[in-house]
């Protein structure tokens, strides 16, 4: 996944001859990392980062070239940077002198971690919980400055069930903002049934307060645009009166409903730029929003039915519990990028063959886009046409932005890009402990089994220790009576943390080569100004939804 400062997805290569040293591009203010002196910042970063080729001040010429090699213009080239995977290890350089350290204290770490958390249990009824959904705990680590993942979760009030997604923005937090104001709203009228929506429709019309369709959980930061609310209800309604007309009388099923609501609120996102609005600044938030994309994985639980919809590269992933207490994971999404064969092959075959060689190039859509489905994305999706009306008729932020105006390379069969979502049912078991959603921010430092082990020993307090395995790397007798003992006192210790989607970050954030979380690496990568943090790691959001094993084993049991 491409992770650079401007644009996320969006890659546009440099033509120049060399790649700047990382202390040439991105200076970095001495005052906020008092380590980055005195030609110091390799040694640093190369003690943060670890990785498996050399840092980028140490880059040869090919191996930098291989990262930038379709750059339509050369002015682009100060947004678009490349991230060093730093989960594995490099040896810092040995200098002369010794730099003053720097390392935030365990309360400042939990201060940074904390911020953006949000815990929700459902609530009880006569003493007992009826739902399958315990709780769930979210949790967001910016790199990006503004964060551009969003979140969201809600309760159906007029249907049953639980709606929780994660939103991953590029190009911009205006696209990733919209859709996770307004997705489960479409998501919850395509549920209704037909005398739920006649009824709201009435409501409207004779001015009466309206049925509420959602109960939002929301974290203090977690705002909605006021400003767009009156746009985004008509559109809103526009959909619902067309469920009306359309109504056949039939039961909605939850698969169609979820690609239904992905689709129309693409489209609305979509029909809202190319109309305008007499409000200049509404005018120009639904043009942000049209042309920065989103990518988004949606849960729906009610009861034993579990339907992940997917659109984009963040994943869905189960947390299974095995007879004997270890924990294994279970994939319930597809990324949608060029790691995905089939998503490829079905890229191709919307397509002329004589486009086969340039829909794909450097594992992106048309040599650019990372993600293969996104909403919003409309450079992707608009004829040149109707792009060039839209910009020159547009307000004067949007004309004077160079990306706005550019077009994709090898444009000539519109749309490339769709949000359909690809959408996967599962029945709950009793040994289905959990449910985690999170941006790709979280999948490239971790793997999906480290993560269902992590979060399974969290929850249920029980730790299955396996040999410490040291990667192939010397280590002394010294260092291993250490790693042993920091592994005993990390198991007899009460945890700091009281979410799960926190503990996950500390240990994706936080873990060294050994697979525990190294207070140290933890604390370097959470000092790293704005202007280093984007090239290092990606946004991180993350939902851990806890299931009810003893409602969902009585409704197996009703069932036989």
């Amino acid at each position: 996944m491409c992770v650079c400062p401007g644009p996320r997805r969006i890659a546009i290569p440099v033509r120049s001859s060399r790649l700047p040293l990382l202390s040439d591009a991105m200076p970095a203010p001495a005052h906020l990392f008092p380590l980055i002196r005195n030609c110091e910042i390799s040694r640093i970063c190369s003690t943060v980062c670890y990785c498996h080729h050399k840092h980028l001040c140490c880059l040869s010429s090919h191996f930098a070239h291989s990262h930038f090699r379709y750059a339509p213009q050369k002015k682009f080239a100060a947004l678009y940077r490349p991230k060093e995977n730093f989960n594995h290890f490099i040896h810092a350089r040995d200098y002369a002198s010794t730099p003053q350290r720097f390392y935030l204290t365990p309360p400042q770490v939990n201060s940074i971690l904390k911020a953006n958390e949000y815990s929700f249990k459902v609530p009880e009824f006569d003493g007992k919980n009826v739902s399958s959904v315990l709780g769930f705990d979210s949790n967001q680590l910016p790199a990006n400055a503004p964060i551009e993942d969003r979140r969201s979760a809600a309760t159906c009030l007029q249907t049953r069930g639980m709606l929780l997604g994660v939103f991953d923005g590029h190009a911009g937090c205006a696209c990733a903002q919209a859709v996770s104001e307004r997705l489960f709203y479409y998501i919850a009228v395509s549920l209704l049934p037909h005398e739920t929506l006649l009824e709201i429709e009435n409501a409207v019309e004779s001015g009466r307060a309206l049925l509420p369709i959602l109960q939002w959980h929301k974290h203090p930061n977690d705002y909605f645009s006021k400003e767009a609310s009156k746009l985004y209800f008509n559109s809103l309604r526009t959909y619902w009166q067309e469920l009306i007309d359309l109504n056949s009388g039939e039961t909605t099923d939850v698969k169609e409903a979820l690609i239904n609501a992905f689709k129309r609120l693409d489209n609305d996102i979509s029909l809202e730029a190319q109309v305008g609005d007499p409000n200049s600044f509404l005018n120009y938030l639904v043009l942000r929003v049209a042309f920065s994309g989103a990518t988004a994985c949606v849960a729906h639980v009610d009861g034993v039915d579990l339907h992940i919809a997917n659109t984009g590269d963040s994943r869905a992933m189960l947390g299974v519990q095995e007879e004997d207490g270890s924990w294994s994971a279970v994939n319930l999404s597809y990324d949608h990028n060029a790691q995905n064969e089939h998503e490829v092959e079905r890229v191709k075959m919307e397509h002329p063959k004589s486009e086969e060689k340039s829909l794909v190039k450097q594992d992106r859509l048309l040599g650019l886009l990372m993600p293969f489905r996104a909403f919003g994305d409309v450079k992707f999706k608009w004829s040149i046409e109707l792009q060039k009306r839209v910009v020159e008729s547009g307000p004067d932020q949007l004309n004077d932005n160079e990306y706005t105006k550019f077009i994709p390379p090898n444009y000539h069969t519109p749309p490339y890009l769709t949000a359909e979502p690809e959408v996967i049912y599962h029945k709950l078991r009793p040994q289905d402990k959990f449910l985690v959603l999170a941006t790709d921010g979280l999948w490239e430092t971790m793997h999906r089994q480290d993560v269902a082990r992590i979060v399974g020993e969290y929850l249920t307090g029980v730790h299955h220790q396996q040999p410490i395995a040291v990667g192939g790397y010397k280590v002394t007798l010294g260092q291993m009576h250490g790693l042993l003992t920091e592994r005993r006192a990390r198991i007899s210790s009460v945890f700091e943390d009281q979410n799960a989607a926190t503990h996950l970050i500390r240990h994706a954030v936080g873990n060294n080569e050994f697979g525990t979380v190294d207070h140290e690496r933890l604390s370097k990568m959470l000092s790293l100004p704005e202007e280093l943090a984007r090239m290092y790691r990606d946004d991180i959001t993350i939902i851990v939804v806890q299931f009810n094993s003893h409602v969902i084993g009585a409704c197996q049991n009703e069932e036989l």
